[in-house]
């Protein structure tokens, strides 16, 4: 794990937490509290949610996780063949599959979800956010930790890839369709394939405050071109000036070496993204 990567594991399952809940009673009441926190976590992050009996009733990603944590229960009770039973039921009736024994921790939104696969080994923090067809998944055939160490707070968006026993840490944003297999480090941005962390700016923090905006990712790769090109046009303006001062007659740009001159553009994508 890196230095500067920080990773707060999950929190106890709701019917394990700390303090241990008392009596038959104390650990329902303890359900139905982690209950009420995966549903307000749907309310907070989905504008499209009007009501608890809505969340309730129509979220396969809060289904999900109620069936997940019957059959993490049922692995950790030495129960394996039942917890997987309980885990193929709930890949089939939500299309979402986690294995009984990863653990995911609190007030976790599984937006849509469909295609989201989570590995045995694999953990997710507290508050964290998994768009549609996200694969935390192993690379190693051993029987040890082969898949991600997720922080908390962490968005995973649309179709991320994250492969290996690697560290995620707090707080980062995985931009949709990146393919990471390095570890991430705290409150950092990744995009692209394979995934490259984005060098942090002033004003990164505001537009990924609170969940990742999937019209506005960053793109390194142009913003690599953007600076050559700003490089290339200040030596071409300091070599238009010593031209001048040595009164050498000044060539005109010639793109006929080109392969279709007809093609020639100075733009670039947004700076922005999208």
């Amino acid at each position: 794990m890196a230095a500067d990567t920080k990773v707060t594991p999950p929190s106890p399952g709701c019917a394990q937490s700390a303090p241990e809940p008392r009596g038959l009673l104390g650990r329902a009441r303890a359900q139905i509290d982690c209950m009420f926190r995966d549903v307000d976590a749907v309310l907070e992050h989905d504008p499209a949610a009007r009501s608890r009996l809505e969340v309730v009733l129509a979220y396969p990603g809060v289904h999900a996780l109620w069936l997940h944590r019957t059959a993490h229960a049922l692995w950790r009770h030495e129960r394996p063949l039942v917890a997987r039973l309980v885990s193929s039921v709930n890949r089939f009736v939500t299309g979402i599959e986690i294995h009984p024994g990863a653990e995911v921790g609190q007030g976790v939104f599984i937006d849509h979800g469909m295609g989201v696969v989570i590995g045995e080994t694999a953990k997710i923090g507290d508050g964290s956010i998994l768009y549609k067809g996200v694969v935390l998944g192993g690379t190693s055939q051993s029987r040890t930790v082969r898949h991600p160490q997720v922080g908390q707070h962490v968005v995973l968006g649309t179709n991320a890839v994250v492969l290996g026993n690697i560290a995620i840490g707090d707080g980062a944003r995985i931009g949709s369709g990146s393919v990471v297999i390095r570890p991430v480090p705290e409150g950092a941005t990744v995009v692209g394939v394979p995934g490259r962390v984005v060098p942090p700016r002033g004003d990164r923090r505001a537009r990924f405050d609170a969940t990742l905006d999937h019209t506005n990712l960053p793109d390194p790769i142009s913003e690599m071109m953007r600076a050559l090109r700003d490089e290339n046009e200040r030596l071409r303006t300091r070599l238009e000036r010593l031209e001048q001062k040595l009164e050498i007659a000044h060539e005109d740009d010639d793109d006929e070496h080109l392969i279709d001159a007809a093609l020639a553009t100075t733009d670039l994508p947004p700076q922005h993204g999208g």
